[in-house]
């Protein structure tokens, strides 16, 4: 019987070929799985060492990789625009969407390495991508290709990374989001499940717990309290966690099992466990919900082969490649100056 790497791989490598077919109508220009076998060797080993080096010294770095590569995609594409540093504090990262942003780090020493062995060759656009594969890997989950061949976007801008989707948004608002970027519900159901590994901060749980518009309030009798839909011990246990007044303090976002990559997530938004609003409002639309329960009775293996596939996806969205501009990076956190 195949191993379920083996598995997961071919899915990925499956989804490869419909991306470089331009059966997936997410990606502009070709991505290939081994793009720099002949070009830079080394390439990928050279990243995941630089990851797992990360890791042994702060295991939270992983899920904020891949946080790294969602905010980088979402935003006019995969091409590591949310890696310009300005000055003058007017780029991607410097947006409030970006708050807490992290990882890199991780991505600049893998370029330095890489800059070493082989000059000019590897994007770090496609660093991101390989970073959030093994972030995956690495904290249980699938293991799977990433087509590589993007090229380092030109422009990084403060106001684009408004768009990026929104810890309080709605079913509605989210599903506009991704629909915008070319995914699907089923995309959607899949990359919040990203959060089956990490921590959120009680800032961005502070609104449900105490500011949360209630039925029957309007105009000067206006109420807030807290998101009825919660269950009353699930919000007793987060107000112990977040008191009023405390934005710093970090909670799973996957209740009991924020290290392991698993369905718990899932299961946890079907019973109303969710830490931030937009993760419970999977289970306000039909078309989510039913995707949440289909995961969770489906075979075994599913939700992560099918992770991995929305991964490959996601990191497809709006990539430069070939002749169709952009540049290699020297640094990663900058723009070429020639």
């Amino acid at each position: 019987m195949a191993s379920r790497g083996t598995v997961f791989r071919a899915a990925a490598r499956t989804m490869a070929m419909l991306l470089s077919l331009g059966v997936v109508g997410v990606a502009r220009g070709q991505l290939q799985v081994g793009f720099y076998s002949d070009s830079c060797p080394d390439a990928e080993d050279t990243v995941t060492a630089a990851v797992q080096d990360a890791a042994g010294n702060d295991p939270t770095i992983l899920p904020a990789l891949l946080r790294l590569q969602f905010h980088d995609c979402f935003v006019k594409g995969c091409d590591a625009s949310v890696l310009i540093r300005s000055a003058s504090n007017d780029a991607e990262v410097d947006n409030s969407k970006n708050q807490g942003l992290r990882g890199q780090d991780v991505v600049d020493a893998a370029k330095a390495q890489l800059e070493d062995l082989c000059p000019g060759v590897v994007s770090c656009a496609d660093i991101i991508a390989l970073a959030a594969r093994d972030a995956v890997a690495m904290t249980g989950g699938p293991s799977f290709d990433v087509p590589t061949g993007r090229r380092d976007g030109l422009t990084s801008n403060l106001r684009d990374a408004d768009v990026l989707p929104d810890a309080a948004d709605s079913i509605s608002h989210l599903r506009s989001s991704f629909a915008a970027a070319g995914l699907d519900d089923r995309d959607l159901v899949l990359l919040t499940a990203a959060h089956t590994v990490g921590t959120t901060a009680c800032f961005f749980v502070k609104d449900r717990l105490y500011s949360y518009p209630l039925a029957g309030g309007g105009g000067n009798n206006s109420k807030t309290g807290t998101d009825p839909s919660i269950p009353a011990a699930f919000a007793a246990e987060l107000k112990a966690r977040c008191p009023p007044g405390d934005v710093n303090t970090r909670l799973p976002l996957d209740r009991g099992s924020e290290g392991e990559f698993d369905d718990s997530i899932l299961r946890n938004i079907r019973s109303g466990l969710a830490v931030i609003a937009s993760d419970a409002a999977l289970a306000t639309s039909n078309a989510t919900r039913a995707l949440v329960d289909a995961y969770l009775s489906a075979a075994a293996g599913s939700f992560e082969r099918d992770f991995a596939v929305a991964m490959v996806r996601m990191g497809s969205i709006g990539v430069i490649t070939g002749d169709d501009g952009g540049e290699i990076r020297d640094v990663c956190s900058a723009f070429n100056t020639n």
